[in-house]
């Protein structure tokens, strides 16, 4: 599976305006899943409106609606309640250096979401992709080279712990574990 496709500059006006959208509508789902978590779920749906700003420019009624509909049947889902429960943090940042084949190798991002036990940490990287991939052979190898990453730095940080990766497939929605041994094959 190629890594997902870059804006072409040859994409004609069309396909660069389908591609800002997407990426668009990403943020938003994004941004409503960084902040209702916090929120008591009788009143999510109206602090959802009011978080949807700017980002939500240039979207429908019909398709604001859509989004807050596909956020809070993320949230309500009993799989996912630990991870958005008590104890997780929403974009957590982080930096270091892991050891790669090819020696060091700076790592830094965001993680859409972690979860950190005495046993084990979660990490979860929210992906809004439609249709989203039924199978773990179907996701983007970047995906998975980007998680294999936040794996191996978050190894250092937390020794003797399992970390766990998942990505979250908002439009199913689903959570999608990722295979330790899918992991090893993507690492750095």
């Amino acid at each position: 599976e190629p890594d997902p496709p870059a804006l072409s500059p040859l994409a004609g006006e069309k396909g660069r305006a389908e591609d800002a959208r997407r990426y668009q509508r990403g943020r938003v789902i994004h941004r409503l899943l960084e902040f209702l978590p916090e929120v008591e779920a009788p009143r999510r749906e109206e602090v959802a409106r009011k978080l949807l700003g700017p980002e939500a420019r240039g979207f429908s009624k019909a398709e604001q609606d859509a989004l807050i509909r596909e956020t809070l049947a993320v949230l309500a889902h009993p799989d996912f309640a630990p991870i958005f429960g008590p104890g997780s943090r929403a974009e957590a940042p982080v930096a270091g250096l892991i050891e790669g084949r090819d020696g060091p190798r700076p790592v830094a991002g965001q993680l859409d979401r972690i979860l950190v036990t005495t046993e084990k940490v979660l990490i979860v990287d929210y992906k809004s992709n439609r249709p989203a991939p039924e199978e773990e052979a179907q996701v983007s190898p970047a995906y998975l080279r980007q998680m294999a990453a936040y794996r191996a730095l978050l190894r250092q940080v937390y020794p003797g712990r399992e970390i766990a990766c998942a990505l979250l497939w908002t439009d199913a929605p689903r959570l999608m574990q990722l295979s330790p041994e899918s992991l090893e094959t993507h690492a750095p």
